[in-house]
């Protein structure tokens, strides 16, 4: 059985904090093979969703309200444990922060900075590309709105 649990920063205990701390390097920094700063100081402002699953944190993302990251509201950070993939738990992440956008910030208005081979996975949330592709640390990364 999972569990879809919304925490602000400091509702957060010491064992969520670390879980997913651990999650986000897990596949951001090991997986992907990318070396940078996770932490950020940008937690603190953010709402956070995650997903309890075995008694571990199987999925997570981080929101801003409009104007904390970019001028609309916006869903980060977005990751799934690499051993509960295919399992749809992505798409109940997004489906579980775009509620949680329209609960907490009173907005459908969303932008994300989306991983480029992740477009397809988006775009079935309507979301839509918006301007050319970059490199966000080293990975090839799309604006998307929705």
């Amino acid at each position: 059985m999972q569990k879809t649990v919304v925490k602000n920063f400091r509702e957060l205990s010491i064992d969520e904090l670390y879980g997913i701390l651990k999650l986000r390097s897990e596949v951001f920094v090991v997986e992907q093979d990318c070396v940078y700063l996770d932490i950020d100081d940008k937690d603190q402002k953010a709402l956070h969703i995650f997903i309890i699953k075995d008694e571990i944190i199987v999925g997570y993302t981080r929101l801003f309200n409009r104007g904390d990251y970019f001028p609309e509201a916006s869903i980060g950070r977005v990751v799934t444990h690499q051993d509960y993939r295919n399992f749809g738990l992505g798409h109940v992440l997004i489906k579980e922060s775009i509620e949680a956008i329209k609960t907490h910030y009173s907005t459908s208005k969303i932008t994300i900075s989306a991983q480029k081979h992740l477009k397809l996975f988006y775009e079935s949330h309507q979301f839509v590309q918006v301007g050319e592709e970059y490199l966000e640390d080293d990975i090839p990364h799309i604006k998307m709105n929705r």
